[in-house]
C-alpha cells in the first residue's frame, strides 16, 4: 500500500483567464481544431502517449472567459509541468499568448517562469484525493510496469 502522504498519482487543474473576449475566441477556436481532427495528427495526443505518465486530460471551457487544463498524472508536479514545456511547449505557447499573466514566451526557454505559472494558477484540490487505484501508474495499469 502507499503512504496516503506519498501518492503515486496528482490532480492538475489549471485554469486561465483569456485577456479578452476575442482572445477567449480564439483559444476556443484552438482548441477545438486541435481536438476536432484524427488522434494521430493532434499534437496533445501524441505528446501525452509519449509521456507515459498521463491518466486523463481533458480542456474545459468555464464560461467568463476561463478556460482549464485538467490532468491527472503520475509523481512530480516539476518534472511533469517540464516534460509538458518539453513536449508541448509550442501548444502552450499559442495558448498562453491569449491569456492574463501568462509567463514570458516561449516556454522552452522560460521553463522556470511557465512552472511557477502553472503552480499559481492550479486550483488545487480538496484533499484527500481519490483513486479507484492509488499505488497504480499509467504503466502499470497499460501492463508496461505492472509487478511480476
Amino acid at each position: 500500500m502507499s503512504d496516503q502522504h506519498t501518492p503515486v498519482q496528482n490532480p492538475l487543474t489549471l485554469v486561465m483567464t483569456a485577456k479578452s473576449d476575442a482572445d477567449y475566441v480564439a483559444l476556443t477556436q484552438t482548441i477545438e481544431g486541435l481536438q476536432a481532427g484524427p488522434a494521430e495528427h493532434n499534437p496533445v495526443v501524441t505528446a501525452l502517449n509519449k509521456l507515459d505518465n498521463v491518466h486523463f486530460a481533458r480542456f474545459v471551457f468555464f464560461g467568463d472567459n476561463k478556460i482549464g487544463v485538467i490532468t491527472t498524472y503520475d509523481n512530480g508536479f516539476d518534472a511533469y509541468i517540464t516534460e509538458f514545456a518539453n513536449e508541448l511547449g509550442g501548444v502552450f505557447d499559442t495558448l498562453l499568448s491569449h491569456v492574463v499573466d501568462a509567463p514570458p514566451l516561449p516556454v522552452q526557454d522560460n521553463r522556470d517562469e511557465f512552472l511557477r505559472y502553472v503552480r499559481d494558477h492550479d486550483l488545487r484540490c480538496v484533499g484527500p484525493f481519490y483513486s479507484a487505484y492509488p499505488d497504480r501508474t499509467v504503466l502499470d495499469i497499460v501492463g508496461v510496469g505492472a509487478p511480476a
